[in-house]
């Protein structure tokens, strides 16, 4: 199987012009060993977020969140789209969060001084469940606090059409820094491609993650991530889309959060609208009056320039006419 190694997985931006690491056969299987979002510096709660003290944070904006690629599909070309599947993650024995001046929306709170005034990392351990493997492994917040570890790739995408996004900040229909807990093992992403063989990279691998990524940074973890590609000729999406077993998800992201909410949902009935027969007046009463449809906020930071990133989800079960 091929495969992207860890120190091969060290790019900061979706740049359509850097050779690409692989190249693949649709319904090909490689993998991407992944770095954490710090690039390996948090490693111990004495490693602080102090920029300072951080490589890469020299610079403008600073080189964090590597990712692994560009990976090329063969057959795949401009106009199409790429559908990613996600098939094992298996994340490493830690992972941390960082919180501390200036970081997140309490940066600078007056309310919980500790918050604005110290670094803090906190180092969260990981253990094997009953694979031996972290697959079904425990995520330890505390002595007391625990839960499963549930990856997802919080990076992903192809390059962007004329612009270089860094792997930081950058978010757009290719995709870019998302955080979206449903970009995991099992689910189909689909993605508009600008660039002949798609040039797909991902990175930023979280263990666990609540709505929002609230203080900025989840539980940031290292993995191996194995993946396929495949193409649809001719087909196009007009910004990210999650196809899970039991439902389907359209993602945007913007600035404020209702503007990203309401375009997902637009997106999510055009999608009824093109696919599945509903007529736009069904499609848009459906998401008004159908108690499990869903707006789910994957991501609401205040970093940089990161707009807030919504899905709008429905289940299949309602994909009739």
């Amino acid at each position: 199987m091929q495969r992207i190694t860890r120190e091969q997985a060290r790019k900061y931006a979706f740049d359509f012009r850097d050779t690409p690491l692989l190249r693949v056969k649709p319904g090909e299987s490689f993998e991407i060993e992944t770095y954490d979002a710090s690039t390996g510096y948090f490693k111990t709660p004495e490693d602080k977020a102090i920029p300072g003290k951080r490589p890469g944070f020299d610079r403008l904006p600073p080189t964090a969140n590597p990712i692994g690629g560009p990976v090329y599909l063969e057959g795949v070309e401009r106009g199409d789209a790429l559908v990613v599947t996600i098939e094992d993650i298996v994340v490493d024995d830690y992972s941390w969060v960082a919180v501390g001046p200036r970081r997140g929306p309490l940066g600078e709170s007056t309310r919980w001084p500790e918050l604005s005034g110290e670094y803090t990392t906190k180092i969260f351990r990981h253990t094997p469940g009953e694979s031996g493997t972290t697959r079904d492994g425990t995520l330890h917040f505390s002595e007391k606090i625990r839960w499963p570890i549930t990856p997802f790739v919080g990076t992903l995408g192809v390059c962007p059409d004329r612009e270089v996004a860094t792997s930081i900040d950058g978010q757009g229909a290719w995709g870019g820094n998302l955080d979206i807990r449903d970009a995991t093992v099992g689910n189909r992403i689909y993605l508009p491609v600008y660039h002949p063989g798609a040039l797909f990279c991902l990175g930023d691998v979280h263990a666990s993650q609540g709505d929002t990524e609230f203080t900025g940074t989840a539980a940031e973890t290292k993995a191996t991530v194995r993946v396929k590609l495949d193409l649809l000729k001719g087909k196009r999406v007009p910004w990210m889309r999650i196809e899970k077993p039991d439902s389907i998800v359209s993602v945007f992201a913007d600035k404020p959060l209702e503007c990203a909410v309401e375009t997902a949902t637009f997106n999510l009935m055009d999608w009824l609208i093109t696919e599945y027969g509903f007529t736009p007046t069904d499609a848009y009463c459906l998401v008004s009056t159908c108690p499990d449809f869903r707006i789910n906020v994957y991501q609401m930071c205040k970093i940089a320039r990161l707009a807030f990133v919504a899905g709008a989800e429905l289940p299949k079960k309602y994909l009739v006419t």
